[in-house]
Parts: C-alpha cells; sequence; structure tokens
C-alpha cells in the first residue's frame, strides 16, 4: 500500500500479518518514516531490521549550458 502517513494505515490491512515491510524514497522525511515505524510498534510490531542497500558513490558534471564562466 502507498501512504503518506501513519494515519493512512488501515488495520485490516494488518490482520493475520506476521511481518510487514516499508520502504520509502530518498525524499521521504525521516521523520515521517519513524512515525510509521512508532505507530506498528504501538500496535505490537518489533522493532525494524534495516535493511542496508548498495552504497552509491555516483557523481553527475553540471551541464555545460549551466555552467557560469568562472573569472
Amino acid at each position: 500500500y502507498l501512504i503518506d502517513s501513519e494515519d493512512d494505515i488501515q488495520l485490516q490491512w494488518l490482520e493475520g500479518k506476521s511481518a510487514v515491510g516499508i520502504t520509502a524514497g530518498a525524499s521521504a522525511p525521516e521523520v515521517l518514516v519513524q512515525k510509521v515505524v512508532d505507530y506498528l510498534q504501538s500496535l505490537g510490531a518489533t522493532l525494524p531490521q534495516e535493511q542496508v542497500g548498495t552504497p552509491e558513490n555516483i557523481t553527475f558534471s553540471m551541464p555545460k549550458e549551466l555552467r557560469l564562466p568562472v573569472n
């Protein structure tokens, strides 16, 4: 389910479930993700196991059209 906050979670989604996965995009504020975790914990969930993804070290150059000349 796609939710914007913990208020969007419907309890029937959790009925009969033993595990719940939470993912968030890079632009999702950590405070909102934590509120979802806190809400699920208030319902009896255990602490989440954070999965570490692949580290990224890619850099992108600014396009020539956007660069200003250095004087």
